[in-house]
């Protein structure tokens, strides 16, 4: 077996996230609708400031979660341990949010920081709501797998074959799997590794018809030939008899689309 470096190539600028831009968004609204409202006791505050208090709150408790859940997602499986990765959110988020809060807090409203002997009373709260959407997210939550597309007629083919080791050069694609730093490129003419993370992968793919079926699988959408579904899991199956794993949050989204 033969592992190739990936060659350096010049990354396109990927765009924002489009699940933290919800997230922001989301955020953002439900800044609005606390001041609007007047929660937690803001009511007798002037609305001006009720905005300038809760909406970055917000934003700024939304960016931190969607940092907290990258990193979570590289060191546990949500689908294998939905309640581990559900406590893991909320054990890092809560600490820095309720700094925030307290700081924020106190500034907004005393025009100075708080006792420290405050603190405490922030954790509580913060660590409810932060539980309880973390939850919302983990298991109601409809993930977006990262789909890539056929290049029109006239524009540029995807890049990635161009990583392809030279035995396997102007192979059919059918599925790119992650193993830890590497992945396994698996054709008509069999697989090999390289040294590539599937995220870079993933923008290079554009141009391929296929998805993200699983947080280590990419496969491309005509090597599928079949689909069986047990344990409350799909997978599929591939030319050659390859089967790839479908994740359960990745599941409707492939629906919809068609996949199945």
């Amino acid at each position: 077996m033969t592992v190739t470096p990936a060659p350096t190539a010049t990354r396109p600028v990927r765009p924002m996230n489009v699940g933290l831009a919800r997230g922001l968004g989301v955020a953002a609204a439900a800044g609005v609708v606390l001041a609007l409202t007047g929660a937690f006791g803001t009511v007798g505050v002037p609305l001006w400031l009720r905005l300038a208090y809760w909406v970055p709150v917000m934003l700024a408790g939304a960016s931190w979660g969607h940092v907290c859940s990258r990193i979570v997602d590289r060191w546990i499986d949500m689908d294998e341990r939905p309640w581990l990765t559900v406590l893991a959110l909320t054990a890092t988020i809560t600490g820095p949010v309720s700094l925030l809060v307290w700081l924020a807090t106190g500034l907004a409203f005393e025009g100075q920081v708080y006792p420290l002997s405050s603190l405490p009373l922030m954790i509580g709260p913060v660590l409810t709501i932060t539980a309880v959407m973390s939850a919302i997210n983990v298991f109601l939550g409809k993930a977006q797998p990262v789909q890539t597309h056929a290049a029109p007629t006239g524009t540029a083919p995807a890049r990635f074959p161009d990583r392809l080791p030279m035995k396997l050069r102007g192979a059919t694609i059918r599925a790119v799997q992650a193993e830890d730093h590497y992945l396994r490129i698996h054709t008509d003419r069999g697989s090999d590794l390289i040294l590539m993370r599937l995220s870079d992968a993933l923008d290079e793919l554009e141009g391929l018809e296929g998805s993200q079926t699983h947080r280590s699988w990419w496969v491309a959408r005509d090597a599928v030939r079949d689909i069986s579904r047990g344990d409350g899991r799909a997978t599929l199956t591939l030319d050659g008899g390859l089967t790839a794993p479908v994740s359960r949050r990745y599941a409707r989204a492939l629906r919809e689309a068609g996949w199945y």
